[in-house]
């Protein structure tokens, strides 16, 4: 039951649920087919195979899943990153792009067990709000500009979002659009965007793809308007398929990277939706077990024919919206999904591609994030970097270039911070308790003799030489000859061997000036290490104290200073 919680659901499953899970279910229906064949035709693949990929993790999940109404399937910001991935292989070979897609999806769950059962969940934390502010709205924009041939009706003849907006532009001017597919996908995308935002209990992707399919039958658009539609549909449900025939050792080796950060966008957007889930149900989800079945649900989906799948930020709320109380309502979304296949696939074959063109856009449209980047250029201009060279990286060099270069920086960032950290001097404020930033209290009292240094990280090879250069600066800009340093080192977590060698030379120079150098605040294990370092002859019991006030005190008593603090 620990690792199979639908059938502890189903062991307990109430007779009242199961009219709000049919419900549900069928609600659920309507928003699977249209936006998972989109989702296909987005990602580079026939748009059945979106459909596969919608039946197949539902299923899985169902028995897997520990989330009760969470829905898996096809997802927008994975598209492009799929789509760039598996394009440039399959060389305008389709069978080549359903393989290449199948085996994404295999290598994607491969990744997403490891991650679950070595708990490497961590390591999603290098996509940081920036970083991932950036490659949304790059994935948005570039997903966006791939989708707009369809809705111009006219094929793209060049790759790359800037050379095929350019071609889309001129190929409008010179009129080659289709009129017909224009608008279809004009108002499509109107009809759902209008309907988000008037009557968001509307169905409105489905609304419009239903009158959109309606149209394009009854006229008959794609023989009297050469409208671009889905066409025949295969008959029958996804059958089991090892995706391996055509794929090379070299093309695993390109797919894997992009393979290990699917996984990781995939653990990151299904972590944060279950929590939420769990949240508002009272319950606990076990994030290992939820890896486990995102990981087996992306295995299986490659191995009947569709491509790495996701949680959905946009499908769950409908589900749970419609009443749903189990993965019961997954299940009846996927056997409406499969009824379709077998007994009426005809009654997608009227479908324009203009149409799934605008559900995509619109889709991309709702996670598109820009005022968020502008409120990091205010808050923070370092941040907003990271989130351009994010954007930029993904618009003009690709998903995988993009997300590395935005990591490596983000990661040059942290070393930086690290290696030159903040530092001051301490002064006491009349009437406020404690030892004050003098840089932000210039109205401060130094304590006559004393310098009080205050670091705010670790020490460690790279910036020991900064902090030694920094407490010389400090002593020469005291306002009176200095008799001691006392450094504030309750930041200081860790202290490497040069750092300790730094120590002992500055001790031993400031020695030589009549200064004596001492610590307050430093953790236990910091300590111990300085010790270890062979520092003891240097520093012993007297030159640690537990605090800042501490350590006054007895600099006062032991130098008889005439200083008299405000609360004296």
């Amino acid at each position: 039951m620990r690792w199979l919680p639908g059938l502890h659901v189903l062991r307990h499953y109430q007779r009242d649920w199961l009219p709000r899970d049919v419900v549900a279910g069928l609600v659920l229906s309507a928003i699977l087919v249209p936006v998972g064949m989109g989702y296909a035709e987005a990602a580079g693949v026939p748009a059945i195979h979106g459909l596969y990929a919608t039946i197949v993790p539902l299923l899985v999940y169902a028995l897997l899943g520990p989330s009760r109404i969470m829905v898996l399937g096809p997802d927008s910001t994975l598209a492009a990153v799929i789509a760039s991935l598996i394009l440039p292989l399959a060389g305008g070979s389709v069978e080549r792009a359903v393989a290449l897609s199948g085996v994404l999806a295999l290598m994607t769950g491969g990744f997403l067990l490891l991650i679950g059962f070595a708990r490497l969940g961590v390591m999603a934390d290098l996509f940081s709000k920036p970083i991932r502010l950036g490659f949304f709205n790059a994935i948005a924009l570039t997903v966006m500009i791939s989708q707009l041939p369809k809705l111009m009706g006219f094929s793209a003849t060049v790759n790359g979002s800037l050379p095929r907006l350019i071609e889309m532009v001129q190929g409008f001017l010179d009129g080659r659009g289709n009129p017909a597919a224009m608008a279809i996908g004009v108002g499509c995308l109107a009809l759902i965007l209008a309907v988000r935002r008037w009557r968001p209990q509307w169905p409105g992707v489905l609304m419009a793809v239903v009158l959109a399919t309606t149209l394009s039958a009854l006229l008959d658009l794609s023989a009297t308007a050469g409208l671009d539609v889905i066409g025949p549909v295969p008959h029958g449900l996804p059958v089991l398929t090892l995706p391996i025939a055509t794929v090379t050792l070299e093309d695993l080796r390109v797919l894997a990277p992009g393979a290990a950060i699917i996984a990781l966008l995939a653990f990151a957007d299904t972590s944060v939706l279950s929590r939420a889930l769990a949240k508002r149900s009272g319950t606990r989800v076990n994030p290992d077990q939820e890896m486990l079945a995102l990981g087996s649900a992306n295995i299986a989906t490659g191995l009947m024919q569709g491509f790495p799948i996701s949680s959905s930020n946009s499908r769950t709320p409908v589900a749970a919206s419609a009443g749903a109380q189990t993965q019961l309502a997954n299940l009846v979304g996927a056997a409406v999904i499969a009824l379709l296949l077998v007994l009426a696939p005809g009654l997608l074959k009227d479908m324009p591609q203009a149409a799934l063109g605008a559900v995509v856009i619109t889709a991309c449209i709702s996670f598109t994030d820009w005022p968020g980047m502008l409120a990091l250029l205010r808050q923070r201009r370092v941040e907003f970097m990271l989130a351009a060279v994010s954007f930029l990286g993904v618009v003009f060099y690709g998903v995988i270039e993009g997300i590395a270069g935005a990591i490596a920086l983000s990661l040059l960032v942290m070393v930086w911070n690290a290696w030159h950290p903040y530092h001051t001097v301490l002064v006491r404020i009349d009437g406020m308790k404690g030892y004050h930033d003098a840089a932000r209290h210039p109205e401060g009292r130094f304590v006559p003799g004393l310098v009080l240094f205050r670091w705010d990280e670790q020490l460690f090879f790279a910036n020991a030489d900064l902090f030694r250069e920094a407490v010389l600066q400090a002593v020469a800009d005291a306002p009176t000859p200095t008799r001691q340093v006392i450094v504030a080192a309750d930041a200081v977590n860790d202290i490497d061997v040069t750092a300790a060698d730094m120590l002992g030379e500055l001790d031993h120079e400031l020695e030589a000036r009549g200064i004596d150098l001492q610590f307050a605040g430093l953790k236990g294990h910091v300590r111990d290490l300085i010790m270890r370092y062979g520092l003891s002859p240097r520093f012993d019991a007297d030159h640690f104290h537990p605090t800042v006030g501490n350590a006054v005190n007895v600099y006062r008593a032991r130098h008889g200073v005439k200083w008299r603090d405000w609360d004296e």
